[in-house]
């Protein structure tokens, strides 16, 4: 998952370090529809967030015990109900919003980011969301940002 980190090891670091996450769908599984069951996410038995981590969807599902401190819920309940949530099972850390941009996108919009991280690599997928669509009056200011061969990481904040 953060082979474009392997650069820098405090890149991942503060990217791991969060106390819970919050994903849309579409992050932990491509289907759409009714779930299925038998899959369990992208990154096998011991998946590298070993925290709490809420998918916000629109069906519901039972959470699912991974190795390594990693539980995935399903949140229906909207960004709001998510974000009490990961405030509840972080305690005193940070909360990662790990994706998608539609995600990261409406937690902007409600002015509830406090600090954004990108790391911007020269890929392109095709077709998808574009970060900071539909964000109006968003502002935020730079902090940092660090190139190396393979990403760019940039760092705002509010």
């Amino acid at each position: 998952m953060f082979e474009y980190l392997d650069d820098n090891k405090e890149e991942r670091a503060k990217i791991t370090e969060a106390g819970a996450y919050i994903m849309g769908r579409k992050m932990f599984s491509s289907d759409e529809g009714e779930w299925d069951l038998d899959w369990d996410g992208y990154w096998g038995s011991n998946p590298p967030y070993h925290a709490p981590v809420f998918i916000l969807g629109h069906r519901p599902r039972p959470s699912i015990e991974m190795e390594g401190g990693t539980t995935f819920h399903f949140v229906t309940g909207g960004i709001e109900d998510a974000l009490e949530r990961a405030r509840k099972a972080a305690g005193d850390r940070n909360i990662s919003i790990a994706g998608g941009p539609g995600v990261l996108n409406q937690y902007l919009a409600a002015g509830l980011v406090d600090e954004l991280r990108l790391h911007v690599a020269p890929f392109v997928a095709g077709g998808g969301e574009r970060v900071f669509a539909d964000t109006p009056g968003v502002k935020l200011k730079p902090v940092s940002s660090r190139t190396t061969p393979v990403v760019t990481h940039l760092v705002y904040g509010r």
